[in-house]
């Protein structure tokens, strides 16, 4: 493979990385301020469903927090799998209450952020612009 080739899928990882980090990190910062409302608006959404109002609770208090902290590691690259494999569960937990609820057209959004996931765990060996790979060199990037 030429150089000019792995550069742009370097690149292009990096890229979907961060822009996947940015939007994940944002979808907690924002819920943030709203924490109760938010809370509130899931608990009400899933009466409806056979799901206990105390776990949708535990789940809706938890979940910016943990976007915030995938999204986070995934923008600047840090734990990287770990961060990908974690976005990831928490998409399936995200896709099964969205079932639940037979929210098709949600879930379909969901679904192409499962790809995402699943498309930059397969192709981590391109996460070179990261801190993961400045800490496994001890400080050396490589160059563009």
């Amino acid at each position: 493979m030429g150089s000019g080739v792995l550069l742009d899928r370097r690149l292009a990882f990096a890229f979907l990385r961060f822009a996947l980090g940015l939007n994940i990190l944002m979808h907690g910062a924002v819920r943030l301020p709203i924490l109760s409302a938010f809370v509130a608006g899931l608990v009400k959404e899933f009466a409806k469903t056979p799901l206990p109002a105390v776990a949708v609770k535990a789940f809706a208090y938890s979940l910016p927090f943990e976007e915030g902290l995938v999204g986070l590691f995934l923008l600047v690259g840090l734990w990287t799998r770990s961060a990908l494999l974690l976005g990831a569960l928490i998409m399936a937990a995200l896709v099964f209450g969205t079932a639940l609820l037979s929210d098709w057209n949600t879930l379909a959004i969901q679904m192409l952020y499962v790809v995402i996931y699943a498309a930059l765990l397969a192709l981590r060996e391109y996460n070179d612009y990261s801190l993961d790979a400045l800490i496994a060199n001890r400080g050396s990037a490589p160059t563009v």
